[in-house]
C-alpha cells in the first residue's frame, strides 16, 4: 500500500511540474500558439486519459495478475517527459511550430498509455484498499503529491523568473522526468493482492456489444454518466485561466509559478477534507462539492477586478481537482455489481466521456477567439450548474447498494 501510494504521489508531483493548467499553456503561449492550440493541450490529454480504457477493460478482466501488464507499458507514460525537455532546450527556438506539434504528440502518448492501463491499475487499488479507506488513500497520496508540487512551484517560479524561455520550461520538464522515474521504481515493488477470479476472453466486438444492455439495466449509472458529461464541459476553461490572467494584467511569465502554488494550496486543502468525507459520506457528495468549486471558480474568473483576486480561481480549481482525484474513479468501483466487472465500469466512466472531453477544450478555444475568455468562463459555469443539478436530483449514491461481490 505504501509503495502504491508513493507511485501515485510521485506521478502527481511529476505532472505538477508540467502542469496542463499553468506550465504547458504558458510554454505553448511562449512559442506563439493560438488559443485553439492552447485549448488542444487539455483536449489531447483528456482524450488520452479517457478514450482507451473501455477498449482495454475486456482484456484487463482476463488477466490473472494486473501488475506485470501495468509495469510493461507504464514506462511509456514517463519517457516522453524527457523528450519534452530535449525539445524545449534544442528545438523550440529553431522550430516553434514543430515543437508545438511534438508537445501535443508526447502528451497523447503519456495519457494514451495511461488510459489503457487505468482499468488494471484501479483494479489493483480495488483489491488492495478497503472500500472505507479508498478515499483517504487517494487523499493522502494526493496530499503528498500536492505538498511536493507546492514545494516544486516555488522552484518553478524561480526558474521561470531567472532563466529565459524556452530553457526555463525545459528545466521544469527535467524535474517532471525525474519524478516519473522515481514513481516507476515505487510501482515496481508493489505486491499485488491475489485475484479471486477473472473473466473469460471474448472478442472486442462481443465485449462492446454488452455495454448498451448494461447501461439500460442501470439508469442510476446512466444519469451519473450524463452528469459527468456536463462536469467535463464545466472544466473546459482550465487551460485558459493562466493565459487570460497574463494577458489581461500584463503579468510576467513567473506568474504561472504563482498560480501553480495557489492551485496546489487548493488541492492540499481539498484532499485534507475530501478523503475523510468520501470514506464516511460517500464519493457522490465529494463530486458535488468539486462541481460547486468549479462553478465558483468560473464566476470569480468572470468578475475578478485584480490579478490578486483572480488567484482565487486557482484555489477553486485545486479543490475541484482534489475532489475528482479522490472520488471520480472510486465511485465507479462502487457502481460495479461484481468484482470482475470493475475494469468495465472504470472504462465506462472514462471512455464514454472521451468525445466530450476532447471537443470541449477545442470548442472553448474557438469560443475564446470569437467572443473572448469571459464567454468560455460563462459557458463552463452553466455546464457545471447542470451537472450539479443532475447529481442532486437524479443520482443515488451507489454506496447505499450492496458492495460488489465475486461473480
Amino acid at each position: 500500500m505504501a509503495a502504491l501510494g508513493a507511485d501515485y504521489a510521485l506521478f502527481g508531483v511529476g505532472l505538477s511540474l508540467a502542469s496542463q493548467s499553468t506550465i504547458l499553456p504558458a510554454f505553448a503561449a511562449s512559442l506563439g500558439a493560438p488559443n485553439v492550440v492552447i485549448g488542444a493541450i487539455p483536449a489531447v490529454m483528456t482524450l488520452g486519459w479517457f478514450l482507451p480504457s473501455l477498449f482495454a477493460a475486456g482484456h484487463t478482466e482476463t488477466l490473472a495478475r494486473k501488475l506485470p501488464f501495468v509495469l510493461r507499458y507504464s514506462v511509456w507514460e514517463r519517457v516522453p517527459f524527457a523528450v519534452l525537455a530535449l525539445a524545449a532546450f534544442f528545438l523550440a527556438d529553431r522550430a516553434p511550430a514543430m515543437t508545438l506539434a511534438l508537445v501535443l504528440l508526447m502528451l497523447l502518448v503519456i495519457t494514451g498509455v495511461g488510459g489503457v492501463l487505468m482499468p488494471a491499475w484501479m483494479d489493483i487499488i480495488g483489491r488492495l484498499i478497503p472500500i472505507t479507506a479508498r478515499g483517504r488513500f487517494f487523499a493522502f497520496a494526493n496530499l503528498a503529491a500536492g505538498a511536493g508540487g507546492f514545494a516544486g512551484s516555488f522552484a518553478t517560479a524561480s526558474i521561470l523568473a531567472a532563466v529565459p524561455a524556452p530553457a526555463s520550461y525545459g528545466a521544469c520538464f527535467i524535474g517532471a522526468a525525474v519524478c516519473m522515474a522515481l514513481s516507476y521504481a515505487a510501482l515496481a515493488v508493489v505486491r499485488e493482492p491475489a485475484t479471486t477470479g477473472r473473466s473469460e476472453a471474448v472478442t472486442l466486438r462481443a465485449y462492446l456489444a454488452r455495454i448498451p444492455a448494461l447501461l439500460g439495466r442501470d439508469p442510476n449509472l446512466a444519469w451519473f454518466l450524463a452528469a459527468r458529461a456536463f462536469a467535463v464541459i464545466g472544466s473546459m476553461a482550465g487551460g485558459f485561466y493562466t493565459v487570460h490572467a497574463i494577458r489581461a494584467w500584463d503579468a510576467p511569465a513567473a506568474q504561472a509559478g504563482v498560480f501553480t502554488t495557489l492551485l496546489f494550496l487548493g488541492q492540499m486543502a481539498g484532499n485534507a477534507v475530501f478523503g475523510w468525507l468520501a470514506d464516511r459520506r460517500g464519493h457522490l457528495l465529494v463530486i458535488m462539492m468539486g462541481l460547486a468549486a468549479t462553478l465558483a471558480g468560473n464566476l470569480v474568473a468572470i468578475t475578478a477586478p485584480t490579478l490578486g483576486a483572480f488567484g482565487v480561481v486557482f484555489v477553486m480549481m485545486g479543490a475541484q481537482i482534489a475532489a475528482m482525484n479522490v472520488s471520480t474513479l472510486n465511485v465507479m468501483l462502487e457502481f460495479a455489481p461484481v468484482l470482475e466487472e470493475r475494469p468495465t465500469y472504470i472504462g465506462l466512466g472514462t471512455t464514454l466521456m472521451a468525445p466530450i472531453a476532447f471537443g470541449a477544450p477545442l470548442a472553448a478555444g474557438l469560443l475564446a477567439d470569437a467572443f473572448g475568455f469571459t464567454s468560455v468562463f460563462a459557458a463552463a459555469a452553466l455546464a457545471a450548474s447542470v451537472a450539479l443539478g443532475l447529481l442532486l436530483t437524479r443520482v443515488r449514491d451507489p454506496r447505499g447498494a450492496a458492495s460488489p461481490r465475486p461473480a
